[in-house]
């Protein structure tokens, strides 16, 4: 599907305000002021995700949709390593940049993407007028291309584009760099893409 600029200015928009949600959420949290920005934005082919992603090792959080869009199709918090580490060092009071990902961090991780993902569908949701909520997360740690490869062979729902948010988080410490992936499947988008003209007008 090929979206003209004004959809995705519209869906810019729905980023940064599910972003604001998500940040105001994790500052609580952490008990530390986080501010997430959404500077850039991509819809490409699932098929061509992993050219956008790299292949660097990273962290992927998965949730399937639901609410009254299910099933809507899934929704991926994707942290690279160096800033997964960043970010678990933060929560877990450890300063060690060259260890590997272990328990801990798994457990926080998944601590940190629910709370993330759950605040970024409330966010969009709200503005949409409708419910949408993450499933119970799923974790999975490896190279990029081969975590994400073997996501996407496991998705039962029609997803053939992904909504690609490039985001970071800044605290007075660090800047961590995540993407997230809404995935949602053909019915989904074409859903949001309707409220959202409902919202700004039609889209052309």
């Amino acid at each position: 599907m090929q979206l003209t600029d004004v959809q995705l200015d519209a869906i810019r928009e729905l980023g940064n305000i599910g972003a604001a949600h998500a940040a105001t959420t994790l500052s609580q949290m952490l008990m530390s002021q986080i501010e997430m920005s959404v500077p850039e934005i991509k819809v490409v082919d699932i098929g061509d995700l992993c050219d956008h992603i790299g292949d660097e090792y990273a962290a992927m959080v998965v949730f399937s949709l639901q609410g009254e869009l299910e099933p809507g199709g899934y929704i991926i918090l994707f942290v690279p390593k160096e800033s997964a580490l960043r970010l678990t060092n933060t929560m877990l009071g450890m300063t060690d940049m060259e260890r590997e990902i272990d328990e801990m961090d798994r457990s926080a991780l998944l601590e940190v993407g629910n709370i993330m993902i759950s605040a970024f569908l409330d966010g969009t949701a709200e503005l949409l007028g409708i419910v949408m909520l993450p499933s119970p997360p799923a974790m999975a740690i490896d190279m990029a291309h081969a975590g994400l490869e073997s996501i996407i062979s496991q998705m039962d729902a029609d997803v053939n584009e992904v909504i690609l948010f490039k985001t970071e988080l800044n605290s007075e410490e660090h800047r961590i760099k995540s993407d997230i992936l809404f995935m949602p499947d053909t019915r989904t988008l074409n859903d949001i893409l309707r409220l959202l003209e409902e919202l700004v007008g039609p889209i052309q």
